[in-house]
């Protein structure tokens, strides 16, 4: 009989020779794998390390090991699919496969991640963070291409990535008690998940706010881009409005003895005692408008905050330059026969003269070309180019205020292509961090050349106000 030593003995070698046997069932497995069709080639200098993917830029995962493939329940498989064009291995685990964001091969990943994936302003892997695609989850394409844009505008990214919106939720006046601004994050926390690009993320949970918040964005049809960009600006403003306590109204007309600087600065301190958010800091400006009565010259001013402006297109055919629209926004509009206004001086109805002009500047400025008509159904989109500067854009002529010289340098287009009732947006956006240029198609981002960012296409512009 054998002794108690020898059983302890025996019984060490037969688990130690069980290991061996596992261990090199795995590794020709994995050489099995590496030879397999479509897999990329195993790097031997990451075989040991367990759960180790690398990916090159663009490359797709390939799909897991087929049932049968799989090693013995006693050895804990590694997802370990390995490209040797990668420089480095990203991990991956089985929770990854369980909702949140889905990659490039339709897996699903988690959305739950360590606090230290968060993208950070000062994050050094911005050149490959931001450029990730949305699903297009039936007809958003509309959705995606205003989300990419407002991804890309850094005073909203850094407001929303670094969690500084979250100490302003007002939970008292605003009707979606901050539900929209928190999804709107969570989707651009996934498009800025540090180092990580070519995934998709899924919007579903954002559209379902959009819809509670604005009842006109229910369903899968097409939708304008402009449109949900302005409901979008203004459901967020109002999720982190300051104004928590609602002020009596001021029911008096501003003095109209006051200078027009004055009276500007009046209806802004109006506006901000109902209106006052981060988000309204960034987007919203000031408008002025003149009427001027023909008959005694008096000048009636009054302002108006804007979020973005509709530029008219002033021709149906030949190339026009983004100035050209600008100005046919501000110049003289005659108001006459069931148009005539009452002056205010002479108390009756007059021929008068109208145009506007900005009176204060916003931080990021947004110009809408009007190539559709909500009145004229049949008349189509005009599809004119209007070209539009990259940077510099000087918009000292359109100032209310002499002096003023605000410089604006593009860097977000929300593109239409295809006809007034049908059609698809994509997006081209300048990286806040790299200033290089990408275009955004619902799922796929790739580079593009900043020459071939001015198109026939060109429906939202987006201006950020260039620093001094």
């Amino acid at each position: 009989m054998l002794t108690y030593y020898e059983l302890v003995l025996l019984a060490c070698v037969t688990t130690s020779l069980l290991a061996a046997l596992g261990n090199e069932v795995w590794l020709s497995l994995l050489g099995a794998a590496a030879h397999a069709p479509g897999r990329p080639k195993l790097c031997p200098q990451y075989l040991p390390e367990r759960g180790a993917v690398a990916r090159g830029a663009g490359e797709r995962r390939p799909p897991p090991p087929a049932p049968h493939h799989r090693p013995p329940a006693a050895v804990t498989p590694p997802r370990m699919w390995l490209d040797c064009s990668a420089a480095q291995p990203q991990f991956g685990t089985a929770q990854e496969l369980a909702g949140g964001k889905s990659g490039p091969s339709g897996l699903r990943r988690s959305s739950e991640r360590s606090e230290s994936a968060e993208p950070r302003s000062d994050r050094g892997s911005a050149h490959t963070s931001g450029l990730n695609g949305l699903r297009n989850i039936g007809n958003t394409c509309f959705m995606n291409s205003v989300l990419q844009c407002l991804s890309n505008t850094r005073p909203l990214l850094e407001y929303v990535t670094e969690d500084k919106h979250a100490a302003d939720i007002n939970t008292t006046l605003s009707c979606m008690k901050g539900a929209l601004i928190k999804a709107f994050a969570t989707v651009i926390k996934e498009l800025w998940r540090s180092g990580e690009r070519d995934a998709v993320v899924n919007t579903t949970s954002l559209k379902s706010q959009v819809q509670r918040f604005a009842p006109r964005f229910m369903g899968y049809s097409q939708q304008d881009a402009q449109e949900f960009l302005r409901y979008l600006l203004e459901g967020m403003h109002e999720d982190v409005n300051r104004v928590t306590v609602k002020p009596k109204p001021i029911l008096t007309e501003i003095d109209d003895s006051l200078s027009d600087s004055a009276k500007a600065a009046e209806a802004w301190a109006r506006y901000l005692r109902m209106e006052d958010s981060r988000v309204g800091d960034i987007f919203v400006g000031q408008l002025k408008s003149t009427l001027r009565c023909t008959h005694c010259n008096h000048d009636s001013v009054t302002f108006d905050p804007f979020w973005d402006l509709s530029l008219p297109i002033p021709s149906r055919t030949g190339n026009l330059k983004l100035q050209q629209c600008l100005q046919h926004f501000v110049r003289e509009e005659e108001l006459d026969g069931d148009e005539k206004p009452t002056c205010s001086k002479c108390g009756v109805r007059r021929k008068c003269l109208k145009w506007f002009t900005v009176q204060k500047f916003p931080q990021v400025l947004v110009l809408h070309l009007k190539r559709f008509s909500p009145t004229e159904r049949f008349r189509g989109k005009l599809s004119v180019c209007v070209e539009f500067p990259l940077s510099g854009l000087d918009m000292a002529p359109f100032a209310a205020a002499r002096g003023s010289r605000p410089i604006y340098n593009l860097y977000a287009v929300s593109n239409h292509s295809g006809t007034t009732y049908s059609g698809h947006y994509t997006a081209y956006c300048k990286h806040p961090y790299t200033g290089e240029w990408h275009e955004y198609n619902d799922s796929r981002v790739t580079p593009i050349s900043p020459r071939n960012v001015v198109s026939p296409e060109a429906y939202v512009l987006f201006y950020e106000l260039q620093r001094s």
